[in-house]
């Protein structure tokens, strides 16, 4: 597997993370522990090393199947977690009001202790805002992350969906290592000033959703039905018809695939590993078969003209519907 560098702190990844979430959380019922603890072990033999989670999925189930998996490989591994929203609150209120945020700097550091312990750890690899709070100044909260990575709870700081000026005002608080946020073929907001703002500041970009929240793989329609406890079911995006509007975005990678005896969700992840050498995606999955796809697409090489031919036809394909419901896309670019 490839190695990938995020930020100017000198983080070493793999070139393709893994993101825990749905193994717990949004995607339909909880998958079975063990399983999913058999999946992230063999996904570190793959040559996988870096392992995205947060206290708010389940909330802290993820963490504690994160950790208990991780724990005998731990000097292998990079762990991801997250800060930022107070989890004494009914998780389902995301679908409503909307979560509710909490960064004030004790919250923080509540929060740092209590991951260390359910992820079986004496250090966070990478210590994540998950959402920008606009009640705590960036620079307070960049302050206290300092805090813990010189106290050695923390070693790299990092920042979800935030804007580019709050990017910047953390970045001179404290170096941030890198940023997460949504990119592939069918979100692409990062290339319009983000993607140049961490170039300039020597930012790594981990891209979440990097298939479309699994649209890119070819394996829907707009027949496709998605459980209650899906939060699929509450996106604009995937109502059946923005779903069959946007199939030819899955088309376009579909004939690129087949020309390079290669899947349309390796095509996805291929694209993104070819735009930046600090971009480093991080697709989720449940299942062996897509875990082994998924590592596949490390290997696939895209020329200039590849990517010339994908530019020129995504170009003529506009995406229909809104990645989020309006109450959870006001929470990002703050």
């Amino acid at each position: 597997m490839q190695k990938r560098i995020l930020g100017k702190g000198g983080l070493e990844v793999s070139a393709l993370g893994l993101g825990c979430m749905g193994m717990s959380f949004s995607y339909g019922p909880p998958k079975d522990k063990q399983e999913m603890i058999t999946l992230i072990r063999t996904a570190v033999e793959r040559g996988i090393t870096f392992f995205d989670t947060a206290e708010v999925y389940g909330p802290f189930t993820n963490e504690e199947l994160v950790g208990e998996a991780l724990a005998p490989l731990r000097d292998q591994v990079v762990i991801a977690t997250k800060f930022g929203f107070d989890t004494s609150v009914d998780p389902r209120a995301m679908k409503g009001a909307g979560p509710v945020l909490n960064s004030r700097p004790e919250h923080i550091k509540e929060v740092a202790e209590a991951s260390l312990k359910r992820l079986r750890t004496d250090v966070i690899d990478l210590f994540y805002q998950h959402r920008v709070d606009p009640d705590v100044p960036i620079e307070e909260v960049a302050g206290t992350v300092k805090e813990l990575i010189q106290a050695g709870k923390v070693r790299h700081f990092g920042l979800s969906e935030a804007g580019i000026q709050t990017i910047r005002r953390a970045h001179a608080v404290h170096p941030v290592a890198t940023v997460q946020n949504e990119y592939s073929l069918w979100f692409r907001r990062p290339e319009e000033g983000l993607l140049q703002t961490l170039e300039e500041l020597g930012i790594g970009l981990v891209p979440y959703s990097p298939l479309g929240k699994g649209f890119l793989t070819g394996k829907m329609n707009e027949k496709t039905t998605f459980d209650s406890t899906d939060f699929r079911s509450t996106l604009p995006r995937f109502t059946p018809e923005a779903l069959k509007a946007n199939q030819a975005l899955v088309d376009l990678l579909g004939n690129i695939a087949a020309e390079k005896k290669a899947t349309p969700a390796q095509i996805a992840l291929a694209w993104l590993l070819a735009q930046k050498p600090w971009i480093v995606p991080i697709p989720g999955t449940t299942k062996l078969n897509r875990l082994d796809e998924n590592i596949g697409a490390v290997a696939i090489e895209l020329t200039a003209e590849d990517l010339r031919q994908i530019e020129d036809a995504a170009a003529h394909i506009t995406v229909q519907g809104a990645r989020y419901p309006e109450k959870l896309e006001q929470l990002t670019g703050r």
